[in-house]
């Protein structure tokens, strides 16, 4: 079992920047990619990044593109999102994921955080 705990939310200005870490337990960290998803009141979860179990390799959704960047932590079992320049769109609850495959489709996720709630201001 893999358990994933996010962290780092809250309420920011647009334009401003927030940085969530997922902490990550339970199984060999290296056994994984990790993925970052959000889901918007009445959408479905979408994804934002993914980064590969080495760390090598990483790949953004376009909206996010330039804005965030996704990073890993060995040391710490920890994945992180760095988001800055904030739009009210940006506007979700954000969850990592767990898959062992390499991709960005959200069934192919094996596990999930609890996730957090990440609010842009206009």
């Amino acid at each position: 079992q893999v358990q994933l705990v996010e962290s780092g939310g809250g309420l920011v200005q647009a334009g401003g920047s927030l940085s969530l870490s997922c902490a990550v337990s339970g199984r060999p960290f290296s056994s994984f990619h990790v993925g970052w998803f959000r889901q918007a009141p009445g959408k479905e979860r979408e994804f934002v990044a993914r980064i590969s179990w080495s760390g090598g390799s990483t790949y953004y959704a376009d909206s996010v593109k330039g804005r965030f960047t996704i990073s890993r932590v060995y040391a710490k079992n920890t994945v992180y999102l760095q988001m800055n320049g904030l739009k009210p769109d940006d506007t979700a609850v954000y969850y990592c994921g767990a898959a062992r495959s390499y991709t960005r489709n959200v069934d192919d996720y094996d596990y999930w955080g609890q996730g957090t709630q990440v609010t842009v201001s206009s």
